[in-house]
């Protein structure tokens, strides 16, 4: 641990907004089409081309702004922010500056066991730059040149700007990480940092422990992974120290992380607002968003992460799972509606997290994709609860549900269900026992667990359908009695 200097972190995220059009067209806001297949003249930025406003964008932008405790402004004012870049086609990009939609909300985190808030400055919304393709290279350094794909261009954005209150790599990973469990979960963003629908930006710069005043400051562009946004951070304040400590001085620009050597590397120098020449965008009217409208849409509004972990910790979830829940918004969902009156939460959990997540993950199908409807699940869930199929069995029928079949019509079809009749399996374990009375002595003796061996072959005979703690039960009664 630094003890020379202090970490000041600020953390920008850009979140794509899940909308089916992008910001200003009607262009489908999709990923993965052909290059430069989902523009328009309005995207493209072409003489003569007007934008019109998102609705269900702004809706997403009030939304995130609510799940971040924030004061939603009910006059906002769009902006030009001009500069140049090969994947800009206007030569601007129309943003929020001094009038954004949100502002002063927080978020809170816990880091080896002790809580912190974290405040947001703001959120605005913005359309997003087109993309950059390097040839040679995954990354721009390395590269021996770039294509220009505009898909990209004029896909709705909000970004959300933190105070600088964070301290290490670590609060910064947490930060970002809670933030995109808030976004997946309300449905604003898909989180999909591989597919760059959240990127972070991190400044960072160092000062004298005990001093009020902020160092120079870099800004690390457009980190992708949470491992990356913590090595990068580490990785810049080694760099940042090491020049302070030589005498030498550190310079205000944007820097790239490079994953492969893990250090950060210079591309430009960082401006500052005033250089953007921001001033009100001429073709739109200022976003008017009344009380009555915040007030539907908080009442339409998702559960938040926060209350859906005090209802998992509520219903009996252990920490592992409420985790895997918590990092999935789809499952979540899927478990959830698999949960109706009069089944067990901690029973579905057990299937939804594992078996029933593994086959979906193996066959690479989302939760909301699932040929396997919640009641389905639940059905299965219930008739294991009532003895009529063991955990195994259930197990073996998940191949066959996966074809949409519901788990009763299977048992009617094969007639496989689970022998819970004492009288039925009486016969088959006494003569099981008779055939083996070096067992017999071992239980009698006190070594209980010489009865598995039994257990096994009455498994085995009954193909796996008698009811394993009822065998057991026989099983030390039928010995205890001879």
């Amino acid at each position: 641990m630094n003890t020379v200097f202090e970490t000041v972190i600020g953390i920008e995220v850009h979140a794509q907004l899940r909308t089916n059009t992008k910001l200003f067209c009607g262009c489908p806001n999709q990923f993965g089409t052909g290059p430069n297949s989902n523009v328009c003249p309005v995207c493209l930025g072409l003489p003569g081309a007007l934008p019109v406003l998102n609705k269900q964008a702004v809706i997403f932008a009030v939304t995130a702004g609510l799940g971040l405790h924030c004061q939603i402004r009910e006059t906002s004012v769009f902006s030009r922010k001009n500069y140049f870049y090969p994947d800009l086609p206007k030569g601007y990009q129309i943003s929020q500056y001094d009038l954004p939609i949100c502002e002063h909300g927080h978020l809170d985190i816990t880091v080896e066991g002790v809580s912190k808030r974290i405040g947001i400055t703001r959120i605005h919304m913005e359309e997003d730059a087109g993309k950059l393709v390097h040839q040679g290279a995954e990354a721009i350094s390395g590269s021996t040149g770039s294509l220009v794909d505009l898909n990209r261009a004029c896909t709705p954005l909000i970004e959300i700007v933190s105070e600088p209150d964070i301290r290490s790599a670590q609060e910064a990973r947490v930060y970002v990480e809670n933030l995109r469990r808030i976004l997946m979960f309300l449905g604003v963003c898909d989180g999909n940092m591989e597919e760059g629908s959240l990127r972070a930006d991190a400044n960072v710069s160092i000062r004298p422990v005990g001093t009020e005043k902020f160092g120079t400051r870099t800004e690390i562009k457009n980190v992708n992974s949470f491992r990356s946004l913590e090595r990068a951070i580490e990785s810049e304040v080694a760099r940042q120290t090491a020049l302070i400590l030589s005498g030498s001085t550190v310079i205000q620009e944007t820097r790239h992380y490079d994953d492969f050597t893990q250090t950060t590397k210079s591309l430009r120098s960082k401006a500052d607002a005033h250089d953007y020449r921001y001033f009100p965008e001429p073709d739109l009217f200022p976003l008017h968003v009344s009380s009555a409208w915040i007030a539907e849409i908080k009442a339409s509004m998702k559960l938040h992460p926060d209350a859906v972990l005090l209802k998992y910790k509520t219903e009996g979830l252990s920490e592992f799972e409420i985790q895997v829940l918590l990092d999935d918004p789809e499952m979540a969902c899927f478990f959830d509606a698999c949960c109706v009156d009069g089944v067990s939460p901690t029973a579905v959990a057990k299937w939804v997290v594992g078996d029933f997540q593994a086959i979906l993950r193996d066959k690479k199908i989302s939760f909301s994709d699932s040929p396997v409807a919640p009641a389905a699940l639940t059905s299965l869930v219930q008739m294991i609860e009532k003895g009529t199929l063991s955990g195994k069995m259930a197990k073996e029928m998940l191949p066959a549900m996966m074809t949409g079949k519901d788990p009763e019509s299977i048992v009617k079809e094969s007639g496989a269900t689970q022998i819970s009749d004492g009288d039925a399996l009486r016969p088959l374990i006494a003569a099981i026992i008779d055939q083996h009375p070096d067992v017999i002595e071992k239980v009698k003796s006190g070594k209980r667990n010489a009865a598995d061996f039994l257990i096994g072959q009455v498994m085995k005979e009954t193909k796996g359908r008698a009811k394993p703690d009822l065998v057991r039960t026989l099983i030390l009664e039928d010995i205890q009695n001879r």
